[in-house]
């Protein structure tokens, strides 16, 4: 049995944890040099390139270790379902909970069904609410309900969506005025919604978003590094 670390799998746009594998020193180059993820399987003890029979394959955004050395997480763009039983995820099973008495010791529960039945539960799809949001944006743009206000702005155009993007920006400079947060936190939502719209109507991935976001912000500051001076305008003020 070759040197084994466990490799915790993680949807880069998302968040989400999809699924815990093993990987060799072997894999590990592999996943390296060829920007899909290999594992090393334990039941059949070989090499294992995800997706290689099913086609769900795991596109590599960032390989690391952890602190110690010994365990490895992996940001990914998977192209399916990460489970083998065509879940998305394979902690799809919630843990019911007693909070009288503290975590059940055999009360699992299977969180498809609840997706299923059409509400949505913090246990059976734990990923950020924007990443959810995105999702039917994305769906509302490929199927075209009637009906659908999302289905509305992307028939109208852009110039449709780009105004309604700077009404609910300027909704929220006015509710920033206000003394209460109520309303500025639900002009807030309606503008993060439209950007959504947005971005999805000029074919930009949320993830380049998110990307961009840790380009500028993500790195660790520089010992030692301080802030630049103020930019000054040309009459010295």
């Amino acid at each position: 049995m070759p040197d084994l670390k466990p490799c915790i799998v993680q949807d880069a746009r998302t968040g989400e944890v999809l699924t815990l594998a093993y990987m060799d020193e072997e894999a590990e180059r592999r996943t390296r040099e060829t920007g899909e993820v290999w594992f090393w399987s334990r039941s059949r003890r070989e090499l294992w390139h995800k997706g290689e029979t099913s086609g769900n394959v795991m596109r590599l955004h960032a390989l690391r270790y952890d602190c110690d050395e010994d365990a490895l997480l992996a940001l990914v763009e998977p192209a399916g379902p990460a489970c083998h039983t065509g879940e998305r995820t394979c902690f799809y099973r919630a843990v019911a909970t007693d909070t009288s008495t503290g975590p059940s010791s055999d009360t699992s529960v299977d969180t498809s069904a609840e997706q299923s039945a059409g509400g949505l539960t913090e246990a059976a799809d734990p990923r950020p609410v924007i990443a959810r949001v995105d999702e039917i944006v994305a769906k509302r743009f490929q199927e075209r309900p009637a009906g659908s206000y999302t289905t509305y702005l992307f028939e109208k155009g852009i110039d449709k969506i780009l105004k309604k993007v700077g009404e609910e920006a300027t909704e929220t400079v006015i509710a920033a005025k206000n003394e209460s947060n109520d309303e500025l936190r639900s002009e807030a939502a309606d503008l993060l919604f439209h950007l959504l719209v947005l971005f999805r109507a000029r074919g930009l991935p949320l993830a380049d978003v998110w990307a961009e976001l840790d380009r500028r912000f993500g790195a660790k500051p520089r010992e030692g590094a301080t802030a630049p001076p103020p930019s000054r305008s040309s009459d010295g003020t």
